[in-house]
């Protein structure tokens, strides 16, 4: 288990070759889960630990492109992902 901290816009202290895996942190929040697309964004599935809801961060290496919260659940974040929602 890895953790990890942003600027908001990339991760920080690290490799451009570093992959967030399934129980790592980002910002102090659980990673749950993880989908690339075809274009190879990696979408990252977080548990914000004081409002208990799901956070995705997307990233392009370790940029952060885009980050998208509220979703009560696991199901309502990926569902919105692979609808392109996010």
């Amino acid at each position: 288990m890895a953790s990890y901290y942003s600027d908001g816009k990339k991760l920080l202290n690290v490799e451009y070759d570093t992959i967030v895996q399934v129980g790592d942190e980002i910002d102090n929040m659980r990673v749950l889960s993880t989908n690339t697309n075809n274009v190879n964004e990696q979408c990252v599935f977080l548990l914000d630990p004081l409002s208990r809801q799901v956070v995705c961060y997307i990233f392009d290496e370790i940029f952060i492109i885009g980050k998208s919260d509220g979703f009560e659940d696991l199901t309502q974040a990926i569902n919105a992902w692979k609808n392109e929602e996010i």
